[in-house]
């Protein structure tokens, strides 16, 4: 420190005085984080597996909590403050402009008599007294807060919460999962240092259960297993004749096409639901029976939940017969019950937006879109995607009351069954959970610019599906012997969530850019889509500012831009291939370093004897 300037000397110590309150803060953090004991409990019990499926539900229920406030302090807290007087402030409506006025009709549903279950039938398809509310879109039919100094957009706000979560989410995710990245890329060893790996550093010490270890043992047995299969199908796949070859390729497509089909009639089930559904829910609620109309409301989601149970199964079975690896079996079934999952929630919405724009009549012509029918149909996508969040939370529920508890009595107390003992206890799998709660947090995704409240219901139901999850897993579940790495499942749960993400923004883009906006109610009534309001707004701003944004936008700067990301992209991926020869030349180094010590010590060794003998 003596050869160094005072300048020098206050940064060093700033550096590190900088450092002792990061970490404190860290530490602090820690100890603030939601479920820390419970998740740290669960991970001393069942390894870090199974945790890291809690720490990923915990991650959406973060998640889930920001993106709901993106939204409430963009869309929802001007409306109260203005609704309730707590500012001087007053809502600007939206003027009618040049537009047919029977597209501007939006009949208010009302019935003299109500049933006593009326309230439950509106509580769960949120139409009746919830589709008026804060909840749905129709709501905001508001073109502007006029406070003292200036005047709120409303529908710029609207639009910009949308695309500030799903910036958000996509940032976050990616952040999130290059960490998992980089272990994997370190991970990625040849097979006889996976057999190291496994037997001198496989062990999980979190583990502090009997029962867990015993688990442990087996998961590196079944994992030693499947790596030795493994090297049997590569060698199997060496000495195949062409003939053999050309018979396993012919059954893998004819397999394939069984999956294409099945994906298929899936498919088409939920179209013809979503049709049959829409078509018959116009009826008058004394004309059918409650469980007629309940059925009828929740036809799609009913649907959509079978083909989520039966096909994975199906699944499961053909892929026996495709003669993959192991490793490879448990990802190809878990990809294609991924696309079969979040590919069901795209089907229905493109199902709902063909029904919007379609019509017998010439209302489409006039308004843009099935106004008789639909005469605020973002609302009406709101409420599919809010009976697809309620339905999923009440399976999730029903299985685990009516399912999981029931069949640990009968594998507790008749376990002497022969039935109960080929039935077993219910297993914990983890890529069956996580794809569950992905599917949920899809629907958000997708639902939210419809139904402004849905991520708060997401993260309520995420909290109750944690301790709901938590009590299956401590007293009704028996953990899976083919355990996950903590490593290998962060970087799975946060790859098919980005899938999730993905998906989700194909309906949501091109139903504000292509589809015409409800001119019955929302705040986008005076536009020809939703997206109509950046480039109005971009008008107003100043002409120079105006010219950069049009500069930038324009194709003169959308070509050279491309080429420069093209040109870093090869760059990049010419250096992470040096590195990787790099990496093999080292590792062939430690090779050859290993075979010269082994030949040192036996030479030592010969030369030791010769001494002993003499």
């Amino acid at each position: 420190m003596k050869y160094l300037s005072e300048w020098d000397q206050w940064k060093q110590y700033s550096s590190k005085s900088w450092k002792r309150f990061s970490e404190k803060a860290r530490e602090v953090t820690r100890h603030l984080e939601l479920w820390r004991e419970d998740i740290r409990s669960i991970e001393g019990k069942f390894g870090t597996g199974i945790q890291s499926y809690f720490s990923f539900l915990r991650f959406l229920v973060l998640l889930n909590l920001v993106i709901f406030l993106i939204i409430f302090v963009l869309v929802l807290l001007p409306v109260l403050l203005t609704s309730y007087k707590f500012t001087n402030s007053t809502f600007v409506l939206i003027p009618l402009k040049d537009m047919d006025m029977q597209c501007t009709i939006h009949p208010v549903s009302t019935s003299g008599l109500i049933y006593f279950y009326s309230y439950i039938i509106d509580l769960l398809s949120g139409s009746g007294f919830l589709e008026e509310t804060s909840l749905f879109y129709g709501h905001y039919t508001i073109d502007g807060i006029k406070f003292q100094n200036f005047t709120y957009d409303l529908p710029l706000a609207y639009l910009i919460s949308t695309i500030a979560y799903l910036v958000l989410s996509l940032l976050w995710i990616v952040k999130r999962s290059v960490e998992g990245f980089k272990v994997n890329l370190i991970r990625s060893e040849e097979h006889f240092q996976s057999y190291c790996n496994k037997i001198f550093a496989g062990w999980d010490f979190c583990i502090t259960s009997r029962s867990m270890a015993d688990l442990k043992h087996s998961s590196l047995r079944y994992e030693l297993r499947a790596d030795l299969e493994e090297e049997r199908i590569r060698q199997k796949i060496a000495q195949r004749t062409s003939e053999e070859t050309i018979r396993i390729y012919s059954l893998r497509l004819f397999l394939n096409c069984i999956v294409l089909a099945v994906l298929a009639a899936c498919f088409y089930a939920i179209y013809l639901a979503t049709t049959f559904s829409q078509g018959h829910m116009k009826k008058e609620i004394d004309k059918m029976v409650f469980g007629e109309n309940l059925l009828i409301l929740y036809l799609p989601s009913i649907v959509i939940t079978l083909a989520n149970f039966i096909t994975p199964i199906i699944f499961a079975k053909i892929i026996h017969y495709e003669d993959y690896s192991p490793g490879f079996e448990i990802r190809l079934t878990i990809l294609r019950c991924v696309f079969m999952r979040l590919a069901t929630i795209c089907v229905l919405v493109f199902t709902l937006g063909s029904e919007i724009t379609s019509c017998d009549d010439n209302t489409c012509e006039l308004c843009g879109y099935n106004q008789k029918l639909y005469p605020c149909w973002e609302t009406q996508v709101g409420q599919e995607m809010y009976k697809l969040m309620i339905f999923d939370f009440i399976i999730i529920l029903a299985v685990t009351l009516f399912v999981d508890f029931p069949r640990k009595l009968l594998v507790t107390y008749c376990s002497s069954w022969k039935l109960i003992q080929c039935w077993g206890q219910q297993e914990f799998a983890i890529p069956d959970n996580v794809l569950g709660i992905v599917y949920g947090q899809t629907i958000c995704w997708i639902g939210a610019f419809f139904s402004p409240l849905l991520p708060a219901i997401a993260t309520l139901k995420f909290i109750i599906i944690f301790y709901v999850k938590e009590l299956s897993l401590l007293y009704t579940c028996r953990p899976s012997p083919r355990q996950f790495r903590a490593s290998n499942s962060n970087f799975f749960f946060l790859l098919v969530l980005l899938i999730g993400l993905c998906l989700a923004i194909i309906p949501l883009t091109i139903s504000m850019s292509r589809i015409p906006s409800s001119k019955a109610c929302g705040p986008f009534t005076n536009y020809n889509t939703t997206w109509e309001v950046i480039p109005k707004t971009v008008t107003t701003f100043p002409s120079s500012l105006q010219s950069v944004i049009h500069g930038i936008t324009s194709e003169a700067f959308a070509v050279p831009f491309f080429m420069i990301i093209c040109l870093i992209m090869f760059y990049f991926i010419a250096l992470a291939g040096a590195h990787k020869q790099v990496v093999i030349q080292l590792r062939e180094q430690l090779s050859l370093e290993s075979r010269d010590k082994r030949y040192l010590i036996q030479k030592l060794t010969e030369a030791q004897q010769d001494l002993r003998d003499q």
